[in-house]
Formats: C-alpha cells, structure tokens, sequence
C-alpha cells in the first residue's frame, strides 16, 4: 500500500494521550489532554455530543431504498410522488412522524457543502447542485418507471430476477435504487462531512473560534458550535448505531489486509480531532481533518473499483441482474469520488469532468450495459484510472469482500 504514505504516517503521530512541550523559551505550549477510547464528550456530566439531524437523514436515505426494493420484491408501484416527498421531506410521506417533523430532509443537503456549493472551493456550482439534485430526483422517476410491470431488456426499463428476488432497473441497465444510496452517500453524506462539517471555513466562521476557546456554549446546550459542527461530521458516518452507510462500507474495506487500518485511522482522527477542540488544540484538528479526508476518501475509491470488477466477472457468468446491480453499485461510487477533498488542495480526488467521464464511458452505447460485448475493457480502464489516483492496485481492491 502506497496511499499517501508519507502524508499519513506524519499526521498519524498524534498519540491517545497529548503531552505538553514548549519550546526552550516557552513561547510555545501544546495542551495536555486525553484522547477518550469511544466518541464520549461530557460537561457538567451531561454529554455535550449531538447528531441527532444526521441520523434522521441516514434513516430517511434508508427509508428510500427500501421503498423502492419493497415494491421490486412485491411486484407493486414505487410511487413517484411519495419518493419525491421523501427527498424533500414534505407531505408525511415516511413512516414515522419522528422524520416527518424532524425538520430534517435530505435533498436542501445535497450538493450544499459550504467549500464546494458556496465558496465554489472545490469547482462547484450554484447550478451543479440543481443538477445533481435533479438527477436524484430522475433516479426516483426512473424506480417508478421500471416498476410499473415490465420485465427489463435491452432499452427497456423494467423488473429483472436476481436469484430469487426481483430489482428494478432502467432501460439502459441501471439499477435506480443503488444509484441513488451509493450517489446520496456521496453528494450529500460525504459533501457534508469533508467539505461542509470538517471545513475550516464552517469550524472557524464567525466567532467560533473565540467562543470555543472561551467555552460560550449555544443557547440552552451544553455545546460550543465548533463541538456541535465536529459532531455533526461524525454523525453522517456513525449515526445510526455505525452500521448505515459509510459505515458499512469502512468496514468492509477494512476488512481486506491491504487496507485494514482504515476503520481505526478514521475513528481515533475523529476522537482526537473532538478532545483537541475541547482543548482548544486547533493544531491538532487540522491534522485530524486531513486524516479524515484521506482516508474517508479510500473507501468509494476502493468500493467502486471493487464492484467494477465483480460486474465485468458476473457478465460472464451471469449476464443480467446480478452484473447489473454490481456496476449500479460502482456507478454510485464514482459519483462520490467528486465530492471526496484530497488534503491540502480543497479539492475532490477527481474533479466533475473526470468523474463524469468515466460515468458515461460505463453506460456508452446504445443499451448502456446490455452492450455487454464492448463493456469489459471500459470497466478495467476505470479501475486501473482510480486505483492508479489512490496508489493501490486493482487487485488489491478486488480482493475486499
């Protein structure tokens, strides 16, 4: 593994307990402060650790999906108007009044960080994030479409067997469910937390900085803001229980031997980037942050390499659903790869044109992956295009369970 090494070896110096040192004149002092074994922060006895927004919509995304899937499984209509009331959280449409009034919603979060989609840091643009959030919306269009009673085919958006149960997929052989959970866990999930949340720009606006340091908590809580928008980013990864989304999937790329420090590396950057700011170590936080970037940033890239390569095996053996389903999955994960922030440049891995790119080299043709003959090599140039950007091998990444 050569991801970065140089870089991550350094950051990763901070140890569980930060000492005090000072230069010979003493100019200089590092706070000494204790780095907690689980994300546990209190004051006064109360916990001062809140996240509760970012789990309404991690159960909102999975509300969604679920929706779609059932009505695969059950043969029945995934209605457009109550997806899209779902996206926009109007309309009671999920079902638990905890998320209908949660306040919450999940497509004002999309595309919205403040480097990318308001400081414009990243390359984006007031009219990209209308775009993207248009082309979620399609994607429920595109559910609705395929259940409506058609089995699928090349051109034809429609309901396909996969084993014993039934997916949806649009005419060009895309999966619209994976699109969306894979794409959501990107333009909302991961733009939220490396662009939005962990930016220096919302950590330190205003007066932040000030009150954290001088502890001047928000109104009726036992946090400062700077607290609350760390937690914040964390809770996009690990609120619901850490099984949901990017969760998941750390795990998963955790479990390969080339990558396994990948879960711990994340977690402890967040402990110590949370105990540094209670500390008013602001030093140190940086340095989390960039920890977290690079290594939240690892996972889509290994992810969709993954399933690039299990789709191209699958058309071989299976040339259908089951391929299908896999490079929809891969189709998510690159659309992630442009909201990812390389450390040091405020900027994504790849930028819109790149990913974009490589989003319709997979679905050229006239039936997108029921050109099943020509789409082979295509998904191995992709592979061999991210795993070269992240320094790992496309057979370390296809190794990942």
């Amino acid at each position: 593994m050569t991801l970065n090494k140089v870089l991550l070896s350094t950051l990763l110096m901070t140890a569980l307990t930060i000492t005090s040192c000072s230069n010979d004149d003493n100019s200089e002092q590092t706070p000494n402060y204790t780095v907690p074994a689980t994300y546990t922060f209190e004051r006064s006895s109360s916990t001062t650790v809140d996240f509760s927004g970012q789990s309404s919509r991690l159960l909102m995304l999975e509300e969604m999906g679920n929706n779609i899937k059932t009505a695969a499984t059950n043969g029945t209509v995934a209605s457009q108007s109550v997806l899209t009331n779902m996206y926009s959280n109007t309309n009671n449409a999920f079902e638990t009044t905890a998320l209908n009034t949660s306040g919450k919603q999940l497509k004002d979060k999309t595309a919205a960080s403040k480097d990318y989609f308001q400081l414009f840091l990243g390359g984006g643009t007031t009219t990209e994030k209308i775009s993207v959030q248009a082309f979620f919306e399609t994607q429920l269009t595109l559910a609705n479409t395929a259940s409506l009673g058609t089995a699928a085919s090349a051109g034809v958006a429609g309901s396909y067997l996969d084993g014993t149960s039934k997916r949806l997929f649009a005419s060009n052989g895309l999966e619209p469910q994976q699109v969306l959970l894979k794409g959501m866990m990107g333009a909302s999930f991961m733009d939220q937390i490396v662009n939005n949340y962990l930016s220096k720009n919302k950590l330190d606006e205003g007066t932040n900085k000030i009150n954290n340091t001088n502890k001047v908590l928000e109104d009726s809580k036992t946090y400062t803001t700077m607290e609350h928008t760390w937690d914040e980013a964390y809770g996009y990864i690990y609120g619901v229980d850490g099984t949901k989304f990017w969760s998941s999937y750390i795990d998963q790329v955790n479990a390969d031997t080339d990558f396994n420090t990948v879960k711990a590396d994340i977690n402890l950057a967040f402990r110590t980037g949370r105990a540094a700011i209670v500390a008013n170590d602001y030093t140190t936080r940086d340095a989390q942050i960039d920890i977290i970037k690079a290594k939240l940033a690892i996972v889509p890239a290994v992810r969709a390499v993954f399933y690039l390569q299990e789709g191209k095996g699958k058309l071989t053996t299976d040339k259908g659903a089951k391929a299908f389903h896999a490079l929809s999955e891969a189709y998510g994960f690159i659309i992630s790869l442009r909201y990812t922030n390389k450390p040091g440049t405020d900027k994504p891995y790849f930028t819109k044109a790149e990913v974009d790119a490589m989003l319709a080299t997979m679905i050229s043709g006239t039936n997108g992956f029921w050109d099943i003959d020509t789409l082979g090599t295509k998904l191995d140039s992709i592979s061999v295009q991210i795993a070269t950007k992240f320094g790992f091998t496309v057979a370390q990444a296809a190794t990942v369970n």
